[in-house]
């Protein structure tokens, strides 16, 4: 494990320039959290990586809510329909 102010260390050598002093550790963390979550792993996986006790927490804060599938609107609708029919 890094001693913390080795890890800040590390991180402003990392963000180079005064250019990205808005790259934060919390900034990683979001962005190694999405590239997982896009790349299909579960929240509980995703979770472990963090070191959260519960995957519902790292979706809350972490993962981005999905696009609604154009799916769902297409049984909405046939399921309306089917009821004027």
């Amino acid at each position: 494990m890094h001693d913390p102010s080795n890890t800040m260390k590390m991180l402003r050598e990392a963000r180079g320039s005064e250019d990205f002093t808005w790259v934060t550790s919390h900034v990683f963390r979001k962005t190694a959290a999405t590239v997982l979550d896009e790349a299909g792993l579960s929240a509980r996986l995703i979770a472990d990586l963090l070191s959260h006790s519960k995957p519902s927490m790292t979706q809350d804060v972490y993962l981005a809510r999905k696009v609604v599938s154009p799916a769902t609107a297409v049984a909405l609708e046939s399921l309306l329909d089917n009821e004027s029919a």
